[in-house]
């Protein structure tokens, strides 16, 4: 019997690579369940394999607890599929799909077959691990994620509770710091507004009063 060495790498974090050993009878579930024995997340989650092509292009899928549409359409199952029956290549491929609510892409590469298995390691078998797996923000601790990296927002929310408008705020000290009463002037206003309104009126009596002179 032959074992499977895959090498699986995130797609967007390079850095964090898992070598695993894995029987070839053994399926595609249970590879799923050790990537992630190694990364510490949850494996009860909608996750999927795609036979893929050397440049990362996707092709069959092979499905962990899919949605009801993937079954309608009669899609492969990981707990029913044997590794051995989608190896075509010594250096075959898959894409992979964690977690489609939250996803995190990897490449999966076989990258070793050895022929015979050792009776002291029970398979799969983690061979190598490099760099942690980043964290996973649930929808139950976002919330409090975004304000731990962004605690400027809190005081924001603390600000508008209290119905504090900072560019009014602003302006009235400022305006207050020069000695200006807003109040006074806006009376200032409407008086200056009436005494031109009353200069308007006596040039217009004036001009009446020199026709009449002539």
């Amino acid at each position: 019997m032959a074992i499977y060495r895959f090498r699986i790498s995130f797609e967007d974090f390079d850095e964090v690579v898992r070598e695993i050993d894995i029987k070839s009878t053994q399926t595609f579930e249970d590879l799923h369940k050790a990537i992630h024995r190694s990364t510490g997340y949850s494996a009860e989650k909608s996750s999927s394999f795609f036979v893929s092509t050397d440049n990362w292009i996707k092709g069959d899928e092979i499905a962990y607890l899919p949605v009801q549409r993937k079954i309608d359409r009669g899609v492969t199952l990981m707990e029913n599929s044997k590794l051995n029956k989608f190896i075509e290549d010594p250096h075959q491929k898959f894409y992979y799909i964690y977690n489609f609510d939250r996803p995190f892409d990897f490449h999966v590469e076989l990258i070793k077959i050895i022929l015979d298995t050792d009776p002291n390691i029970e398979y799969p078998f983690l061979v190598k691990s490099t760099g942690e797996a980043p964290k996973i923000i649930e929808k139950n601790n976002f919330d409090a994620v975004a304000v731990s990296s962004n605690p400027v927002s809190t005081e924001f929310d603390f600000l508008n509770e209290m119905d504090f408008v900072p560019e009014d705020t602003e302006e009235i000290e400022a305006m207050g710091g020069r000695g200006i009463n807003t109040e006074e002037k806006s009376e200032d206003a409407e008086e200056d507004s009436d005494d031109t309104d009353e200069f308007a009126d006596n040039d217009f009596e004036d001009e009446e009063y020199k026709e009449d002179d002539y």
